[in-house]
């Protein structure tokens, strides 16, 4: 679907992590974390709370659209995400929030900071770069998986895992992707997957695309961290000069993991992300 329609936006379903020890209110400075392709928030509930208890801020961790609770929408590209992200700040009365966002999730947050710059104050983006880059082949694989189950009408996550791992080896990430599966009717034991899978299966052409081509029409001046997986290939160093036109303040930090940053190697990102975010305070 063409960028240039107008965009039609969702209220976002999320989950509110609230500080032992906040240091304002739910409104001011608080973080939003945003999830990548198939993931949803329950997967950022850890990482929300650390940051939570250690920085003392509210953490909104966000569902996306056409993913796990938030509504489903025909068009899923990152303008509409963005889009989605911008209303769901005003509507929230969130002032100068941070955005961390993973993959999917940290392309839509770089749309925000060069769409509507004074919306936000800082952010984090996790393994990826605002630049076009084709797609992982395996997310087409692993929809043809995961449409083979809606097919067979699992009642079971072991049978459903029996279905999906020739599609993939990783144990990790099959329970990844089975964590998109419910039971739309209580009555009925027999599991479905959350996520639209025909909607996201013709959004896969543009999920490498980056919405913004022009770094001197579109800048953000503020202080923005990239973390990237040492083992992934998802931010090359020939990117980093674009990184510097679009984020001149940006700082990069190399963690010790593959894409998954986060769930891979959460305590040196807690680490990062920290240090960031309390230098900037």
């Amino acid at each position: 679907m063409s960028t240039s329609a107008p965009i039609s936006t969702v209220p976002l379903a999320f989950d509110l992590h609230k500080p032992a020890k906040p240091v304002a209110d739910r409104q001011t400075s608080p973080i939003i974390v945003m999830h990548g392709l198939f993931g949803s928030k329950k997967n950022n509930r850890s990482i929300s709370k650390v940051l939570a208890r250690d920085l003392g801020r509210y953490v909104f961790a966000l569902d996306l659209r056409n993913h796990g609770e938030s509504p489903h929408h025909g068009r899923h590209d990152y303008s509409a995400m963005a889009a989605d992200v911008g209303d769901f700040i005003r509507q929230h009365g969130l002032k100068q929030p941070t955005l961390i966002g993973h993959s999917m999730g940290a392309k839509t947050a770089m749309a925000v900071a060069l769409r509507e710059p004074d919306l936000i104050a800082d952010l984090v983006s996790v393994d990826n770069a605002p630049v076009d880059a084709r797609i992982k082949s395996d997310f087409a694989r692993y929809i043809q998986g995961m449409k083979k189950i809606d097919d067979a009408g699992v009642t079971r996550q072991s049978d459903a895992d029996k279905i999906l791992e020739p599609y993939e080896k990783s144990l990790v990430i099959r329970q990844f992707l089975l964590g998109n599966l419910h039971r739309p009717e209580s009555e009925s034991a027999t599991q479905k997957f959350r996520v639209p899978l025909d909607i996201l299966g013709k959004a896969l052409d543009h999920m490498g695309d980056f919405p913004v081509r022009d770094p001197s029409a579109a800048r953000f001046a503020k202080p923005v961290l990239f973390v990237r997986g040492t083992r992934s290939k998802y931010v090359p160093d020939e990117v980093i000069p674009v990184i510097g036109q679009f984020f001149p303040r940006f700082e990069l930090v190399d963690v010790d993991s593959g894409h998954w940053v986060i769930s891979e190697n959460p305590e040196a990102f807690r680490q990062a992300v920290v240090k960031f975010l309390e230098s900037k305070d």
